[in-house]
């Protein structure tokens, strides 16, 4: 059974940093699509972030509303996904979500993954 488990939302300041976490199991995601999704209230869920293998290497998106302020990261060794979030905004108020993946073309599109973790809460106050 795969599952996906988001840790380390929170409530943070404006300008302040998290790091988010997801921790994979129930197969190798080594060759996975990973990627980082977020909702807002009202909003459809958004593409943040993710991290695709190529077959040679891994190949890093980022929206770009989010560029230059997050990063994505990944540790195969421990089945984990890292985003790095720094300069947080108020508009980066949402759950964030974990997603994994094998088919599908387009990283950005939530089509692209099978499996979802059950979201973190990030919330930025000003």
């Amino acid at each position: 059974q795969v599952q996906l488990v988001e840790s380390g939302g929170g409530l943070v300041q404006t300008g302040g940093s998290l790091r988010l976490a997801c921790t994979a199991s129930g197969r190798t995601f080594s060759n996975d699509r990973m990627g980082w999704f977020r909702q807002a209230p009202g909003k459809e869920r958004e593409f943040v972030a993710s991290t695709t293998w190529s077959g040679a290497y891994y190949t890093g998106y980022l929206a770009d509303s989010v560029k230059g302020r997050f990063t994505i990261s990944r540790d195969n060794a421990k089945n984990a996904l890292y985003l790095q979030m720094n300069g947080l905004k108020a508009e980066d108020t949402a759950v964030y979500y974990c997603a994994s993946g094998r088919y599908g073309s387009d990283s950005r599109s939530p089509a692209s993954y099978e499996f979802w973790g059950q979201g973190t809460q990030v919330t930025v106050s000003s």
